[in-house]
C-alpha cells in the first residue's frame, strides 16, 4: 500500500502546482494540455525519435534502438520501442497464456522512478498476468505482483499494445532472450491513478511466458 500512497501523493502534488495564481481548479482540458506538454518535454529531454506507424510497418514492425526510435500509435497516444521481440511465438487468436512481467514505472511529470519489481527488494514479485487474444484484441488481468497489489487486477491498456508485435516464449539459452519493450503511456491508457490525476507514465517491460 505504500507505493499506492506514493503514487497518489505524487500526482496530487503535481496537480497542486498546476493551479493558477488565482487558485482556480484546472479543467480536464487543461490537465490534458499539461499532460501533452509533459510528454513532449520528456521525449525531447530523452532524445527520443518518434516514427509513424507507416514507417514502423515498413521496418517490419521494428524500432531502431541505436536511434532511440519509438513508434507513435495515433489512435491511443501510446509510444513504443521494441528493444527485443523475444524468444518463442506471438500469442495467436483464441489462445490464452500466463505471463511474467518485470517492469520499471517512471512518472513522466516528475521524471522519477516511481515503482519497480526489478530491484532486490521486489525481485521476488514479478507481475503474473493472465492474457487472452481474440482476433487481435487482447484482454488481461493481473493475478499477482506489485501492480496487482497497488492498482488491482485491471491491466492498463497501454501494457497490452506490445503483445501484437512481440513473442512470449522463455529464455532457454543466451541466444533466446525474452521480449523487452519500452512504452510511454498517456493517462487514459494507464492505471486508475494515472487516469484520475491525468499522469502519463513511461514503462520498461520484460515479458515472458510463465
Amino acid at each position: 500500500m505504500k507505493n499506492t500512497f506514493y503514487s497518489v501523493l505524487c500526482c496530487m502534488i503535481i496537480g497542486i502546482f498546476a493551479f493558477s495564481s488565482c487558485n482556480e481548479v484546472e479543467t480536464f482540458a487543461e490537465k490534458k494540455d499539461r499532460e501533452r506538454d509533459a510528454i513532449s518535454q520528456y521525449i525531447s529531454e530523452h532524445n527520443i525519435k518518434v516514427i509513424s506507424e507507416s514507417q514502423f510497418n515498413k521496418q517490419d514492425s521494428t524500432t531502431d534502438v541505436s536511434k532511440n526510435e519509438y513508434v507513435l500509435f495515433e489512435n491511443t497516444g501510446v509510444y513504443m520501442q521494441i528493444v527485443r521481440k523475444g524468444a518463442g511465438d506471438k500469442l495467436r487468436h483464441g489462445k490464452a497464456a500466463e505471463l511474467l512481467i518485470r517492469f520499471d514505472e517512471w512518472n513522466i511529470m516528475g521524471d522519477s522512478l516511481q515503482m519497480s519489481n526489478r530491484n532486490m527488494g521486489a525481485a521476488y514479485m514479478p507481475e503474473v498476468v493472465s492474457v487472452y487474444n481474440s482476433y487481435g484484441v487482447f484482454t488481461a488481468s493481473f493475478v499477482s505482483g506489485l501492480m496487482a497489489a497497488n492498482y488491482g487486477a485491471y491491466v492498463p491498456p497501454g501494457w497490452l499494445v506490445p503483445l501484437t508485435y512481440i513473442n512470449i516464449g522463455r529464455q532457454t539459452s543466451s541466444e533466446t532472450e525474452i521480449a523487452h519493450v519500452k512504452i510511454i503511456v498517456p493517462a487514459d491508457q494507464g492505471h486508475e491513478s494515472a487516469s484520475s490525476f491525468v499522469c502519463p507514465f513511461h514503462y520498461e517491460l520484460y515479458i515472458q511466458r510463465n
